[in-house]
Formats: C-alpha cells, structure tokens, sequence
C-alpha cells in the first residue's frame, strides 16, 4: 500500500510517521487490497487533526478525529475506520472479486458557500465560494451506496443509481433512518389508469 502523511502547521515528525504507518497497515487483516493511504496531520488552535483515508478497489474508507494529542486523534481516526470495516468486511471481499469498468461515470462538483443563505441558492455578494470538490458518481446499488457513505463517515453520498443511471443521493435522517434522493433530467410522470 502507498502511504502519504501530510503535515500542516506541524513539523514532521518520524515518530508521528512511524505511528500513524503502523496503524494505518493495521487495516490489511480486513482488505485485501488497500491501494493507497493519505494520512493529513494538523494542528489547528491547540487542537490536533488527523484525517485519514484509504483508496481499496472501489471504495474509499475516511476517518477523521481531533484532540488534544496527536496520538490520540491518529487513534480515534483508525478507531473508526476499523469499525466500518469489521462492519462491512464480507461485502468488501465480495465486491472486490469484481472490478467494473463504466463507461457512463458522472463527473459531480461539490461547492461549499461562505456567507448567509442556502447552499441551493445561488451565490450572491455575501456569498463566495470557498471550496470546491470533483468526483465521479460511481454506478453502484443503493445498499452499497450506504456502505459506502458509512465507510467515509459521511451524512451523505451522492452516486449514480446502476438501475436507473439517474444520479442519486443516500443520506443520514435526523430520526437515524437513511434518506434517497432521486435526481432525473426528465419529468416522471405517473400513469392513472
């Protein structure tokens, strides 16, 4: 596995490296193949950052944490990954046997607005853009879909439904149920017979 440790607003330290490695090589038991690792190490007004991710075959797992030591952020931050993985373990082997080639992959670029306002209103003076992230809705069922989103630790995920080739979002309710989204580019009307 290629492993990148980024250190920002901290000097690199290999003690740091060396522990952030060890646990991070920890997740081989549970994948068999986890391609590429990027741990970021942050110090952030006295708080200590670790966000972690690692790329295996489709999936892509996240933890991130913070605390008063870096050690212990690195800690809560595997801590989660691993128990998505102990979760999901016999999906992820069963879908790794199949590596897919889509032709049809939907690019979705992501904004985050600064300012007052809705994120679905268009942005105004009071309003600017202040990050912006690409990535291709994957074709995917809805069940992986979810496992996916609990995988990266996210409210949300966004994919295109391999049903229906419509782009679709699964996201966590307030009353812990899962929500969908089903976007289309046509109407869908409904027949009354």
């Amino acid at each position: 596995m290629q492993l990148n440790i980024t250190f920002r607003h901290l000097d690199p330290i290999d003690s740091l490296k060396n522990y952030a490695r060890e646990k991070v090589e920890r997740v081989n038991k549970y994948l068999d193949k986890a391609t590429e690792a990027h741990v970021v190490l942050s110090l952030e007004r006295h708080l200590h950052h670790a966000d972690i991710s690692i790329h295996s075959g489709n999936f892509l797992l996240r933890g991130k944490e913070r605390s008063e030591d870096m050690y212990a952020s690195i800690d809560l931050a595997m801590d989660k990954i691993e128990r998505q993985l102990k979760r999901y373990k016999e999906k992820l082997k069963t879908h790794h046997g199949r590596e897919r080639v889509h032709h049809n992959q939907n690019l979705v670029r992501h904004h985050i607005y600064e300012g007052h306002g809705a994120i679905a209103e268009l942005p105004d003076t009071a309003q600017k853009i202040v990050k912006t992230n690409e990535f291709l809705a994957h074709p995917m069922g809805m069940e992986e879909a979810i496992m996916q989103m609990d995988l990266m630790n996210n409210d949300f995920y966004v994919f295109t439904n391999s049903t229906t080739m419509e782009m679709n979002v699964v996201y966590h309710r307030k009353d812990g149920t899962i929500g969908l989204i089903e976007a289309s580019g046509v109407e869908k009307r409904s027949l009354v017979g």
